[in-house]
């Protein structure tokens, strides 16, 4: 299915590319300048239900309007679009353009590979986007891509058991809460029979790589919005850490959460949540309401593709809760396409070719229908105004759209001042110490105070000790 996919996406390129030369040949231009076009190529995830379906469409558009160039499109499912990303950059031939998250600019950034586009990129390409958003994929001076949309990633309750279980849930939406207030309400999401579990009252997705999710997202309520504080020192080292371990162990030794939290993944976790498994997910994410919703429509037409077992839904966004005391931090998803280069020098007149398709593609009408069915809003003018052109969005529930704007507000800062190489050691320990030691503790398999002994030798060894917060 993925390859028959990608060969109609290669083959629409190519039909789009053939279309093009044939109109610039009615122009009357030389068939030989129609000849060397100028490829540009993209490596994309499917970032929305229907993204990678439009991209025909999209390549057809940007090739008509640029009959210089030729902007060719391959697609990979997000579990293997970071891996083949990897392969490709270390064997030095990499994409023009690829979707990652704006963490991974520093991650690239130590390689080489990433372009500067600020020279390439027209003035009003730039000036498009707000400051404080396009920031996320600035690195000094220079900027490495476009964002394509800001998603807030809290968790998400089912409102039926929240009202059971007494929870004020619009209050916590206005409010937010705290570790204490949220452990409490937990509880009372619990069904249990003896020792057998029919419902939790949070389930987070942990298996793999997702729990470093789970880690960094609630962290930042815990007083360490990022790896690095604004003097630089790496602060997981902090001793403000093993509280913050301690009270997301004690979620699952209450049994609010499942003692396989470490084996559940963000498929389970969901499925958990349709069936009635769990009255709090994480991470939750806008588009959730809507899959939701739809499921809802499916139990309700007796569609057989709802999801087997399923209930009725509607999903409340909620904030992540505030650990000792500390601010309000939301986690903000901001994704976008970024620019390569390969190891031979690029021209200029190349550069400014991958700039111009890497913000068509995070602009315009394309920002507007992928923003539509993710349930957020556009993070262009030219996106809010393709946005206002489209049918508004079904169902929506107007408190969880208020909830997501006012976490927005709250979104960690970028932080462009992290020089390149202290953010790919800080990646390195994440990968290499955080991860596995955090589901080390998931497990019951490790303390606390292990994990964090772990992170401090990790962190002495790539900054030392003046380069790590030691209180």
């Amino acid at each position: 299915m993925k390859k028959r996919k990608l060969s109609v996406l290669l083959t629409a390129a190519i039909m789009a590319s053939t279309l093009a030369g044939c109109q610039t040949a009615t122009k009357g231009t030389a068939v030989q300048q129609s000849n060397e076009k100028d490829i540009v190529k993209a490596l994309l995830p499917p970032v929305s239900a229907s993204y990678q379906d439009k991209l025909v469409e999209y390549a057809k558009e940007f090739n008509e309007a640029n009959p210089e160039m030729e902007l060719q499109i391959t697609t990979a499912s997000w579990e293997d679009i970071t891996q083949k990303l990897d392969v490709q950059v270390n064997a030095g031939s990499p994409p023009d353009i690829a979707f990652i998250g704006s963490n991974g600019v520093t991650k690239y950034l130590d390689t080489e590979m990433l372009v500067d586009i600020s020279q390439y990129a027209d003035k009003d390409m730039i000036e498009d986007y707000n400051p404080d958003i396009i920031n996320y994929f600035k690195n000094g001076d220079g900027l490495y891509g476009f964002p394509a949309y800001v998603e807030v990633q809290a968790i998400g309750g089912n409102k039926a058991m929240l009202e059971e279980a007494g929870i004020d849930w619009k209050g916590i939406q206005e409010n937010g809460w705290t570790y204490e207030e949220f452990r409490e309400a937990i509880k009372k999401g619990v069904v249990k029979d003896g020792g057998s579990y029919s419902r939790y009252g949070f389930v987070f997705a942990c298996s793999g790589v997702a729990a470093k999710d789970y880690f960094s997202i609630f962290v930042k309520n815990a007083g360490m919005p990022s790896a690095f504080n604004k003097d630089l020192k790496y602060t997981y080292t902090s001793s403000q850490l093993v509280p913050f371990l301690k009270d997301i162990r004690a979620l699952i030794d209450d049994g609010s959460m499942p003692k396989e939290l470490s084996s559940v993944d963000a498929g389970k976790r969901w499925n958990m949540f349709l069936t009635g498994q769990t009255m709090i997910t994480g991470k939750g994410l806008s588009v959730f309401e809507k899959s939701a919703t739809d499921n809802n429509k499916k139990l309700a037409a007796n569609d057989g593709s709802a999801v087997e077992g399923s209930q009725e839904v509607e999903y409340i966004v909620l904030p992540v809760p505030t650990f000792q005391g500390n601010t309000q931090q939301a986690q903000g998803a901001v994704d976008g396409y970024v620019c390569f280069r390969r190891k031979d020098e690029p021209s200029p007149e190349h550069l400014k070719n991958v700039a111009k398709a890497a913000y068509f593609l995070a602009s315009g009408k394309r920002a507007a229908e992928t923003c539509q069915e993710l349930y957020i809003s556009p993070i262009c003018k030219s996106g809010e105004e393709a946005f206002a052109a489209l049918p508004p969005m079904e169902s929506k529930n107007e408190n969880n759209t208020k909830a997501v704007k006012n976490l927005a507000t709250q979104v960690a800062e970028a932080r462009p001042d992290i020089p390149a190489d202290l953010g790919a050691k800080a990646i390195k320990i994440e990968e290499e110490v955080i991860l596995p030691k955090f589901q080390g503790l998931l497990a019951g398999e490790i303390t606390p105070e292990e994990m964090h002994e772990a992170i401090k030798k990790a962190a002495v060894e790539a900054f030392g000790e003046e380069g790590c917060v030691m209180d």
